[in-house]
């Protein structure tokens, strides 16, 4: 858990008079509704501390987005009116900014990235109407950003920002006076969700003016951690990549409003990966049978980490903002995979056994009682047999046992549970090792997924090597996955490493992977 909150000087102290004073008149609530405090009540038994949930996602537009965009665009002079405004983002702020231009007459420009969410993209058409012009560019917000900043050159309008912006922040710390006073009794912590900053700057300023008991924990993806990373640094760090299952957080460089308040205001940091924000998807459509978005799910993530760390604790609730509700419907599969992984409810084991009478019934005997999940078996040579099986679990507890049961037996065995490459590629996959791959090397890459990607990817493979290995699974998110085996001869291993590096996408060598060299190769 990174530490963020800084030794305010008399110009923070003005400055955070300043906002809070703008979070109280700020006019948001001419398109927002004020979001429920809902009670938790299974999370509040399981974890033994009361959880409320911000409903944020029952918003018009399903996300906290609103608030801001509009507090901002209300402010608009006439001049600027006329001359319209231009926003970049990936889906939840376009969504604000449509339903202000629809409500005050205001033409808006929105550059989307073309890898958002098909859900988004339809919703903002829907909501601005003939207000909104929307432009798909690049494929990641910091493209259509790009884009925007140019187009805005061109035509005069005045920019929109999604997170690095006063009015903006002052529109999204709206959220905690309602918190403040829905929940005027004992609160230990409030949790919330990270991207570029605009809410957690908002939420904590606005807190720590009026509670500065209250802890305030952001809560970031661990491969979109660019406020985590900033705060640690003390200074804006830009990252290289980020990765776009939280698609509404996933941003590249924290704003400088944003970093600034949240240095001074904030009290921790907390990273989950995407296996627990999935388990917090389950969590919060157990408790409310509402589907949150993968960025909306983050702050629960952050608090279930959180009080795994630190124990049950009687101080007071615990807050989790549920951001936004614009979720991909192809995207549910996914999730449902991922959540048992993410509550450490499924072990993954890759088992080898010796070929030869009884060993598999000492494997069932290992095994005991668990509930199977996946079973994936074939006979590999005349001495050994290697088995691929997914094991319902309590907790990392029962995991460690069923390992100490096979190490017992004898039986070699790879835990996969926390495996990236088992867990995309390899359990769909597993069917037998080939002889025929020697000179194999293995590569799991990432690309923005939309039309003609996969395709667009296969053809930029060097025709000069044999792909030996191939693995694509839709997961119905706007980034594809892939596993490709190719044989390369060792004289141009230099070569081929020179290549994959120019490619331009995201990549891991697996080539050494202990379950690739059990399960696949030769």
């Amino acid at each position: 858990m990174t530490t963020a909150a800084a030794l305010p000087t008399d110009d923070d102290a003005e400055a955070t008079t300043d906002l809070l004073s703008r979070i109280r008149v700020a006019r948001v609530y001419e398109v927002a509704q004020e979001s429920a405090l809902e009670p938790a009540p299974l999370l509040s038994v399981r974890l033994g501390h009361r959880v409320l949930l911000k409903r944020e996602d029952q918003q018009p537009v399903f996300s906290f987005k609103l608030r801001g965009a509009y507090n901002r665009m209300v402010q608009l002079d006439a001049a600027q009116r006329v001359h319209g405004v231009i926003a970049a983002s990936a889906g939840n702020h376009a969504q604000g900014v449509a339903l202000a231009a629809a409500k005050l007459g205001i033409h808006a420009l929105i550059v989307m990235p073309v890898t958002a969410p098909q859900v988004k993209v339809d919703a903002v058409r829907r909501l601005g109407g003939a207000m909104v012009e929307i432009v798909l560019v690049g494929d990641s917000f910091s493209d259509a950003q790009a884009a925007a900043v140019q187009l805005q050159a061109e035509r005069g309008a005045t920019f929109v920002h999604p997170f690095d912006d006063l009015s903006v922040i002052a529109g999204q710390g709206t959220v905690a006076l309602e918190i403040l006073r829905q929940h005027p009794g004992p609160l230990h912590a409030v949790f919330v969700p990270v991207g570029g900053g605009g809410l957690l700057a908002g939420v904590a300023a606005c807190i720590k003016s009026l509670r500065p008991e209250v802890q305030v924990i952001g809560v970031q993806a661990a491969d979109a951690d660019a406020m985590a990373r900033s705060l640690e640094a003390g200074e804006r760090v830009m990252l290289d990549e980020v990765g776009l299952f939280a698609d509404g957080t996933a941003v590249k460089q924290v704003g400088a409003h944003t970093f600034a308040l949240c240095q001074q205001h904030v009290d921790a940091m907390l990273r989950v990966d995407n296996d627990a924000i999935c388990a917090a998807i389950r969590d919060i459509y157990q408790d409310t049978r509402s589907v949150p978005e993968p960025s909306g799910a983050l702050a629960l993530a952050g608090l279930k980490q959180y009080v795994a760390a630190h124990g049950a604790s009687s101080d007071g609730a615990l807050v989790a903002i549920v951001s936004g509700a614009n979720m991909n419907f192809d995207r549910l599969r996914f999730v449902a995979e991922r959540a048992e992984l993410g509550e450490q409810r499924e072990a993954v084991f890759a088992v080898t056994i010796p070929e030869q009478r009884g060993s598999f019934r000492r494997f069932c005997a290992a095994l005991g009682q668990h509930n199977i999940t996946e079973f994936n078996y074939r006979i590999g040579d005349a001495s050994q047999a290697h088995i691929f099986v997914g094991v319902q679990t309590a907790g990392r507890g029962e995991r460690e046992a069923l390992v100490a049961a096979f190490h017992a037996q004898q039986f070699g065995v790879l835990d996969l549970t926390d495996d990236e490459l088992a867990k995309l590629h390899l359990r769909h996959m597993i069917g037998g090792r080939s002889l025929l791959a020697q000179d194999e090397r293995l590569y799991r890459f990432e690309f923005p997924e939309r039309p003609g990607a996969l395709t667009c990817f296969l053809s930029q493979l060097h025709p000069d090597w044999n792909i030996s290995l191939f693995h694509y699974r839709n997961h119905g998110a706007d980034y594809g996955r892939i596993l490709v085996g190719i044989q390369v001869p060792d004289a141009e291993q230099p070569l081929f490493e020179r290549f994959v590096a120019t490619l331009g996408y995201p990549y891991v060598d697996e080539s050494a992977h202990p379950a690739y060299r059990l399960l696949l190769r030769g």
